[in-house]
């Protein structure tokens, strides 16, 4: 075998090993077909919050303490119905057709729905189109 061959193939190996990792990267949430309901990559409900507007959170402080945000990277992407916002501590959050995503503190299993309806139904379980 050449070295060119070896270098190709090892090349070859790299990329088809690396894919399936940048498209898991790549995905801020998974649908729970199930459920119809999205959740994070712990299969944790996520959350849509009423008091959102126009793509920005209106949950900080104690507020996000109870309802974790879905953290984004500042290098991640808009995608689709996926966008990136930007928080109020300059942090980034991903949201779902424009609106921002949340985990609840008191969900402790996977499928957990406890904060669905909560604060007279401005918490909702977050759901693809």
């Amino acid at each position: 075998m050449t070295y060119f061959t070896q270098t190709t193939k090892a090349l070859a190996l790299m990329a088809a090993l690396a894919l399936p990792a940048m498209a898991y990267a790549a995905e801020p949430a998974m649908v729970d077909e199930k459920n119809k309901m999205l959740t994070d990559h712990q299969s944790m409900t996520l959350y849509t919050f009423a008091k959102d507007a126009d793509g920005k959170s209106m949950c900080n402080g104690q507020c996000a303490t109870n309802w974790p945000p879905l953290m984004a990277k500042d290098t991640d992407k808009p995608m689709g119905e996926w966008t990136v916002i930007k928080r109020d501590d300059g942090s980034m959050q991903w949201a779902y057709d424009g609106k921002p995503l949340y985990t609840f503190i008191k969900d402790k299993a996977p499928g957990d729905k406890t904060g669905d309806g909560l604060m007279d139904g401005a918490w909702k379980v977050a759901k693809p189109d």
